[in-house]
């Protein structure tokens, strides 16, 4: 069973938006596991205390290296990836989702404050993943996150397997459009739109090139950095 492990001071968050939808009928089929662990738990007094004012100053609080460390120690699996959810981290992407489904689980610690002991991430190799160029109240969110992503990838969880191959990212393009009943719809602004007429044609090779032409088109306008990325990937493949 593939397990997700959260270090928290909010274990109450979840599994939140987990239990619900994919994500939450393969926890309940027993698919994955998810345990939430409180961070306070490791606190050394009765005030529960987790983290001190930073060396050198500085606004906010930092996490206390050795509670933190005695909650990564105490629930840590050999071979399990730790990741630290951090604005500073690398981008998390499809890819590493990926792999991380292919794992046993995952170590997410969630952070709060200002931050986390750098020590702590240098002695337990953690790996510093960012969800955006964006700063968050803590890591619970970005976790939750990582988490669905992984979980929705696992054998069993999705009803057709082509939905993942298919998806935005996973070739370096972003998804086609979308279309459904009924074929012609007004919308608020009082124009009518059609579903475009090769969705209707019933040829399956002009609909797969239509559906390729449309992500490489929206991938060039919306996202020139995976753009220039899979280009400069097919030059390098041609040398």
């Amino acid at each position: 069973m593939w397990t997700a492990k959260a270090l928290t001071l909010f274990p109450e968050m979840f599994p939140g938006p987990l239990g619900e939808s994919l994500a939450g009928k393969a926890l309940k089929e027993g698919i994955w596991s998810l345990d939430a662990v409180d961070i306070r738990r490791f606190a050394k007094d009765r005030h529960g205390t987790v983290d001190d004012a930073p060396f050198g100053g500085g606004a906010g609080m930092v996490l206390k290296p050795d509670i933190l460390s005695a909650a990564i120690e105490a629930v840590a699996v050999p071979g399990m990836s730790k990741l630290l959810m951090s604005p500073r981290g690398a981008p998390f992407s499809q890819v590493r989702g990926r792999e991380l489904a292919a794992g046993p689980g995952v170590l997410l610690v969630c952070g709060r404050f200002e931050g986390v002991d750098e020590r702590v991430i240098e002695a337990h190799a953690l790996e510093e993943v960012s969800v955006g160029d964006f700063v968050l109240s803590g890591g619970e969110i970005a976790a939750m996150a990582v988490m669905d992503c992984c979980v929705r990838l696992l054998p069993g969880v999705m009803g057709a397997a082509q939905s993942a191959s298919e998806e935005s990212f996973e070739d370096g393009l972003l998804e086609y459009p979308h279309y459904t009943r009924p074929a012609t719809w007004a919308g608020p602004d009082g124009i009518e739109r059609r579903v475009p007429d090769v969705l209707v044609s019933g040829h399956h090779g002009k609909v797969a090139a239509w559906r390729m032409s449309q992500r490489e088109e929206i991938t060039r306008r919306r996202r020139p950095d995976l753009w220039e990325r899979r280009r400069t990937a097919k030059v390098n493949e041609e040398k």
